[in-house]
C-alpha cells in the first residue's frame, strides 16, 4: 500500500541505509525507478568472483553513472531497485504479459520493466552509495548460463527500445549501439579467425589487430 516498492533478491543483503539513499532519489515525481550500486557478497571465493565484482563495479559506476545523467539507467538491476508504485500500476499489464515474437518470455524481467518504464515517460536513475552485496557465480560453468540469459534479455529488450533512443540522447545511442554491436562483431570476427586459422593454419594480422581494435573501442 505504499507509495514506493522496493525489490531485492533472495541472495541480496542491503546496507542499513540503502532504502534512505533511493527514497531520497525517488522524491522526484518523475522518478519510475532507482537502482542501488551492486557489489559481490562472496568476492573472495575465486578469482571468477574477483572478476565478476569488478566487472559490477565497471558496469554501475561507469555504464549506469553515464546513463543516469540523461535520466535513462537502461536497466535497473533486479538485486536491489525501488519502483514508483503508481508507475508500476500503471505498467503491469504490459509487465506481467512479457512475450516475446508472439510466445511468453520469463527471463530478463528488471531490464524489461526497465524498458517499459522509460517507454512511459519515467526517468530511470542510479544511486551509487546504496550498496546492495550479492551472490555471484563461483564457477564457470554457471556464470556463462547466466551471462547467456542476460545478453537474450538485453538483445530483446534493445529491441524494444530501439525507437526511445533519438528521443532520449545521442549518447545513450551510442552506448546502446556499442553495447550490442560491439559483442557481436567482436564475436564474428574471433569465429572468423578461427575458421581461417583451421584452414589455412595462419591468421592475418589485420584480423588480429580488428579485434583489438575492436575490443579497446568497446572498452
Amino acid at each position: 500500500f505504499g507509495d514506493l516498492v522496493l525489490n531485492v533478491d533472495s541472495d541480496t543483503e542491503i546496507a542499513p541505509d540503502v532504502v534512505s539513499k533511493l527514497v531520497c532519489k525517488m522524491q522526484d515525481p518523475a522518478v519510475g525507478a532507482a537502482m542501488g550500486q551492486l557489489t559481490a557478497s562472496n568476492r573472495n571465493d575465486s578469482w571468477l568472483t574477483r572478476l565478476i565484482d569488478m566487472e559490477y563495479w565497471l558496469a554501475c559506476n561507469e555504464e549506469r553513472a553515464a546513463q543516469t545523467r540523461f535520466g535513462a539507467v537502461m536497466c535497473c538491476c533486479g538485486p536491489c531497485a525501488m519502483y514508483r508504485r503508481s508507475a508500476l500500476m500503471l505498467l503491469l499489464d504490459q509487465y506481467e504479459t512479457q512475450f516475446f515474437r508472439g510466445k511468453p518470455s520469463d527471463f530478463g524481467e528488471d531490464r524489461h520493466l526497465t524498458i517499459l518504464m522509460l517507454k512511459a515517460g519515467f526517468r530511470t536513475e542510479y544511486v551509487p552509495d546504496a550498496i546492495a552485496a550479492t551472490v555471484v557465480p563461483d564457477r564457470l560453468l554457471p556464470y556463462l548460463r547466466q551471462q547467456l540469459r542476460w545478453a537474450r534479455s538485453t538483445y530483446r529488450d534493445t529491441l524494444l527500445g530501439l525507437h526511445l533512443l533519438p528521443g532520449l540522447d545521442r549518447y545513450l545511442t551510442l552506448d546502446v549501439l556499442g553495447q550490442n554491436l560491439g559483442p557481436l562483431l567482436l564475436a564474428i570476427s574471433s569465429i572468423a579467425a578461427l575458421a581461417q586459422l583451421a584452414l589455412t593454419d595462419s591468421v592475418p594480422w589485420w584480423t588480429g589487430l580488428t579485434i583489438v581494435a575492436m575490443t579497446m573501442i568497446r572498452c
